[in-house]
């Protein structure tokens, strides 16, 4: 689905019907794209939010009886983190998630937690133990868009928090659901496969979220859908300032109307005619569209829904999916990765429709925005944590 700048990258739009890119445009097209501001300044919000949920990962998985890690192990690990001044600089940006205090037995620095990060922390985790028949239809929908059902669970591990999956997956969801899933193991040394058991995805017939939002358009009271126009179509809504030419959008209503076999639909075999190629890679968009809709906030990094290419036997480059088509996703470069977002499902920088675990993450942003304002000792915000809430994290008695 590759193509050659026709005019200025800002105002291109980029879709199958064109010809074939260089290798250098991508990243020419990411420097000079035009870009949405909505998503670039959630994601400048989101570059220290990501730091800040591996350091409270890191705590509340400590062993330590106080559920504190040291400055001088986060020091250690400061280059990983991407903690460029170092972990004390940083945790003390952010009073309301994490409080240093002096270990007199150890003649050392810790970190832990206060009430209120350990509050969302404790939210979050029930929200996805009270969705947990959605976490087992995302896995079980993961599964079936690949061709032969399964997974390495490695693969799996990279985007468990964007799927909502508990971090005891392995033994909650898969352990529990033996009816549907499989361990077994891998071609490599220490490696597994996930698999759904015989015949499972004979037994259910799943509907993807852009058809959906089919059904919706045609079913509205004003709608003036054709029925046949929005058989193949997908909802698209392009970065403010990105003005398509005539010719342009000849070219996407053409390839909306292009056919093309859903996610869950076995593909069969592949031709290499011009037609069957275009219908293969509307194909791709259609499996990454639905990827993101299986997940918690519809966005993902790049490199993580990347290690998925090869399963679902997606041919081409994942990144340039994602640029020739800004008109369903958003591609942002801020931070240190790529991150995808699903253009659609965002209006303003927030979710349309938002679910319980997103929505305590969105507390916790809210925490890392509100940096050292409305910050004092006496604020019940940033009391010193109590332990009875750390150990109704964990679920000890």
């Amino acid at each position: 689905m590759n193509w050659r700048f026709i005019s200025r990258p800002s105002i291109c739009c980029c879709f199958v019907l064109m010809t074939t890119r260089t290798k250098t445009t991508s990243a020419q097209y990411v420097a000079y794209r035009a870009r949405d501001p909505t998503f670039e300044k959630l994601m400048e919000k989101y570059k220290n939010l990501l730091k800040v949920v591996a350091i409270q990962d890191l705590i509340l998985a400590s062993s330590n009886p106080s559920s504190s890690i040291s400055l001088d192990f986060l020091n250690r690990l400061s280059q990983k983190l991407h903690l460029n001044r170092g972990a004390a600089s940083f945790l003390r940006k952010y009073p309301h998630i994490f409080q240093i205090f002096y270990d007199t037995n150890k003649s050392q620095p810790f970190c832990k937690l206060t009430d209120a990060a350990i509050e969302i922390a404790l939210e979050e985790s029930q929200a996805i133990k009270a969705s947990m028949p959605l976490v087992v239809d995302r896995l079980v929908r993961l599964l079936l868009m690949t061709s032969s059902k399964s997974l390495p669970l490695r693969a799996v591990f990279k985007v468990w928090r964007e799927l909502g999956l508990p971090d005891d997956f392995e033994d909650s969801v898969i352990s529990q659901n033996s009816n549907l899933f499989r361990l077994c193991d891998g071609h490599e040394p220490s490696t597994h496969i996930l698999k759904l058991v015989d015949d499972i995805h004979e037994k259910n017939h799943l509907t993807a979220a852009v058809e959906n939002w089919r059904v919706t358009e045609c079913c509205r009271e004003d709608s003036q859908v054709d029925r046949t126009e929005i058989r193949f179509s997908f909802k698209h809504g392009f970065p403010p300032g990105m003005r398509l030419s005539k010719d342009l959008k000849a070219k996407v209503k053409q390839w909306q109307r292009l056919p093309y076999v859903g996610p869950y639909e076995e593909i069969g075999e592949k031709r290499k005619s011009k037609a069957a190629i275009m219908a293969l890679e509307k194909r791709a968009v259609a499996i990454v569209h639905e990827f993101l809709s299986l997940t918690v906030e519809k966005m993902v990094e790049v490199e993580k829904i990347s290690h998925f290419r090869k399963w679902f036997e997606i041919d081409m480059n994942i990144r340039d999916l994602f640029l020739d088509h800004p008109g369903i996703f958003y591609l942002s470069t801020k931070g240190k990765t790529h991150t995808v977002f699903l253009r659609e499902a965002y209006e303003r920088g927030c979710l349309i429709d938002p679910n319980p675990v997103y929505e305590a993450r969105r507390k916790l942003l809210n925490l890392v925005q509100l940096g050292h304002r409305a910050f004092f000792s006496g604020s019940p915000m940033v009391r010193d944590a109590d332990q009875s809430k750390v150990d109704e994290f964990r679920g000890k008695e």
